[in-house]
């Protein structure tokens, strides 16, 4: 019997398994004493090559090459294409949101007497990305919260044949606040006393007052003190045609007490 070895510039016993028993360059002649010994128990499939290239007296390949080069590639092309339709679709998902994240700064503020603003923010340095003037007094909205929880609703009609507008950027709402309704908002621009009034507030987080130094007039036609209600919102989006803001309490306790709901129906 002669042993079949591996001859090769790394032949010590640091060499790989499979150069130990598949990779030989030496080949047997000798039909009496010839016998192939392979210890691995999946190399059935080589034994059985080699012993029918004997029996036909063919000679057997001095390399196998278990893994194919070009199988190795095929991972890599395959996560190429899925890492570029995540890219694709990723860019459609935030051209769809309206540059607004799932987390915004939302702002409830007006004089006691006068109508009530809302402004949602990216972020509390930012512009506004929504913002809304109702019809309702700010002294009834407090009542409202004061007494347990607030859904205010808003619709915007759709209109066959407008297309590309978005729903934050429709200008006239319908308002219901807590199944009632009271009357229509009306969707601005942020002017510089609005903004005065969103950069008074910037370094707060959350919390509600009055803020000193904003008093519209003192006599009987005048709207009284400048209130405010700021806080963190959670913005969910369900289509093109309906979002959801829910304030978030700091603590994770209970449900959030005041949702505002955009529809477009």
């Amino acid at each position: 019997m002669k042993t079949v070895t591996a001859k090769s510039p790394h032949d010590s016993s640091s060499f790989s398994f499979s150069r130990r028993y598949f990779n030989w360059k030496k080949k047997v002649e000798d039909d009496d004493d010839e016998e192939e010994i392979l210890t691995h128990s999946s190399s059935w499939h080589f034994c059985a090559q080699a012993k029918e290239a004997e029996e036909l007296r063919i000679p057997v390949p001095c390399q196998v090459s278990l893994v194919p080069t070009p199988r190795k590639k095929l991972p890599t092309i395959a996560v190429s294409k899925l890492r570029s339709a995540l890219n694709l679709f990723g860019k459609n998902r935030s051209a769809y949101r309206s540059a607004l994240g799932t987390r915004v700064v939302g702002t409830l503020f007006g004089y006691r007497r006068g109508h009530v603003h809302f402004a949602f923010q990216e972020e509390a340095k930012l512009s506004p990305a929504f913002l809304i003037q109702l019809a309702t007094s700010t002294s009834v909205l407090v009542r409202e919260m004061a007494s347990g929880l607030v859904r205010i609703a808003l619709e915007c009609e759709k209109k066959i044949g407008k297309k590309g507008v978005k729903l934050l950027e429709e200008s006239v709402w319908r308002t219901y606040c807590n199944g009632k309704k009271c009357g229509f908002a009306i969707r601005r621009e942020c002017g510089p006393e609005e903004w005065k009034v969103l950069k008074t507030v910037e370094p707060i987080s959350m919390g509600a007052g009055v803020l000193p130094g904003y008093c519209n007039g003192n006599g009987a036609g005048s709207e009284g003190e400048l209130m405010y209600m700021r806080a963190r919102f959670e913005r969910v989006v369900g289509s093109k045609d309906s979002e959801a803001f829910y304030m978030m309490n700091p603590d994770g306790t209970g449900g959030p007490e005041l949702s505002v709901y955009l529809l477009r129906v």
